[in-house]
């Protein structure tokens, strides 16, 4: 016979050309069709190989040798196992993920396993193998097989198990024994875990399904979220309610990255020594990767937030100062941070006006309020009747007009913002928000009054100041000429000068 003619014959027995059809199908769907494109390695090798065959088989049968017989069972089998290849692929890989459904990588692989027992036996049937006979045989060697491979077998029950019942999916963050981490992938043999040290922790399978296994973050019909504890230990100069009040304040008004709105942070004192308290700050968290770095952030709050109260962290009860600390020590570390606060007052030309005594006297009663990265420095319509000096830091300004909220500004140090509430009382007319850690100052109302009442031109000045640079902010915008800009100006200032002598109480 031709060796063509044995090709095609040999090609018809074996379904050769519905086979690649369907693979070419599977291909070009995958390839064309906007989701993840299947695995094809398999597929092809059993296709690939089925091919060799097929050509060895024609080749041998048109040169008349006994060897066809030996390599056409297996041609089959391989042109089965491709079948059954290209079929899961289709399935598994175009018409299942199209209707929203996606079956679990073991499933996959049992099913398929399965289809190509079916077809191997279907192919030995065919070819006239006696399988009642081949079963009986195998019998006690299937029995040692089984009894040898319960462990394998074990796992794959468990695999399966895991996935049928949905106890534990792919991205699920688990705590089993010292292990703890992020679920990759389940597998015939093993679950693997990805922890936060960049490993990946092989578990098997009839571990998972016999251990406890905490499931962190999950909780029926609520979202993801794993409550934290940040500990901190205040001593007892200050009340725990105090405590309580300004560090939950500030925790709670911050935007912190992966920290829960709701349900809010609180603060809880956990226990009592004999010279400090020991606190907690309780978040959730919603990022379960990201453990360590958010408490860190919620750290740095806790500190900024005590240093604004003037509140300090406990220190050991042995410590021990080998530093006598001397009036005239103090009175050294006063002035330098009264020359540090002068310093930054004489950048600011909201206070150029002002005399180097005066605006000593301002730096004198400046109080050091830092932020941490993501407080919220003043909030939007609120009462606050002081002024913020920025020395070093970013911060940005939003505004919120109705349900849209915008950052309309940036602001970086030396700068300051507040100023309308500290002279005239009006609330806040933004909220700024610190971008950086910020090195900040504030200055109060009653530090103000006092300058001001002792020399009530000052109030003038600042008048002044401020209908100039709310005008210059007007001419850019409306394109005013010089004298309708000195007119307004001068209507600013009379306005602002009046709400000014009423805000301190000014004959």
């Amino acid at each position: 016979m031709h060796f063509f003619d044995s090709l095609w014959e040999e090609a018809n027995r074996s379904f050769t050309p519905w086979v690649l059809l369907l693979a070419a199908v599977s291909f070009l769907l995958a390839k064309w069709v906007a989701i993840d494109k299947p695995r094809f390695k398999a597929m092809f090798f059993f296709i690939a190989a089925h091919l060799i065959g097929l050509v060895a088989t024609a080749a041998f049968e048109s040169v008349g040798s006994n060897l066809v017989d030996l390599l056409r069972t297996p041609t089959w089998i391989l042109a089965a196992a491709g079948l059954v290849g290209a079929g899961a692929t289709l399935l598994f890989s175009v018409v299942l993920p199209r209707m929203r459904l996606h079956a679990p990588l073991i499933v996959q692989d049992v099913v398929v396993a399965i289809a190509m027992v079916g077809a191997m036996l279907g192919v030995l049937s065919r070819a006239g193998v006696n399988l009642s006979g081949l079963i009986a045989t195998s019998a006690v060697f299937t029995a040692m097989l089984g009894f040898s491979l319960q462990d394998v077998i074990g796992n794959i029950a468990g695999g399966l198990a895991l996935q049928v019942d949905n106890s534990i999916e792919t991205g699920d963050w688990i705590k089993v024994g010292d292990v703890t981490g992020k679920v990759v992938e389940i597998r015939w043999r093993h679950t693997a875990v990805e922890t936060r040290n960049w490993e990946t922790v092989l578990i098997p399978n009839t571990v998972m399904t016999k251990s406890n296994v905490i499931i962190l973050g999950r909780r029926r019909g609520q979202s993801t979220m794993l409550r934290r504890w940040v500990y901190f230990n205040v001593d007892w100069r200050f009340q725990p309610g105090d405590v309580i009040a300004v560090v939950q304040n500030a925790v709670r008004g911050a935007q912190l990255e992966q920290v829960a709105r709701e349900p809010q942070p609180n603060v809880v004192l956990m226990d009592m020594t004999d010279t400090f308290g020991k606190y907690a700050v309780r978040y959730w968290l919603t990022d379960l990767a990201v453990d360590d770095p958010t408490d860190s952030s919620v750290r740095s709050c806790v500190y900024f937030a005590l240093q604004r109260a003037d509140m300090t962290l406990a220190m050991p009860a042995h410590a021990l100062f080998v530093t006598e600390e001397t009036t005239d020590r103090k009175a050294i570390k006063t002035e330098k941070q009264v020359a540090r606060r002068r310093q930054l007052l004489t950048t600011i030309d909201l206070f150029a006006g002002l005399s180097e005594a005066e605006r000593t006297e301002l730096a004198r009663t400046m109080k050091y309020a830092p932020f941490a990265k993501g407080e919220v420095m003043t909030r939007q319509g609120a009462d606050a009747h002081w002024l913020y000096l920025i020395e070093d830091g970013q911060a940005c300004v939003r505004v919120t007009d109705g349900t849209h909220d915008r950052e309309v500004a940036q602001l970086k140090g030396p700068c300051f913002f507040g100023e309308m509430s500290l002279l005239t009382g009006e609330p806040r007319s933004a909220t700024v928000i610190a971008d950086s850690e910020v090195e900040c100052f504030r200055l109060d109302k009653a530090a103000v009054q006092q300058v001001i009442g002792a020399r009530p031109q000052v109030a003038e000045q600042l008048a002044k100041l401020l209908a100039d640079r709310k005008v210059a902010l007007q001419v850019a915008k409306e394109g005013l000429t010089a004298d309708a800009a000195r007119e307004r100006a001068a209507r600013e200032a009379n306005a602002l000068l009046k709400r000014i002598r009423s805000f301190f109480a000014l004959n």
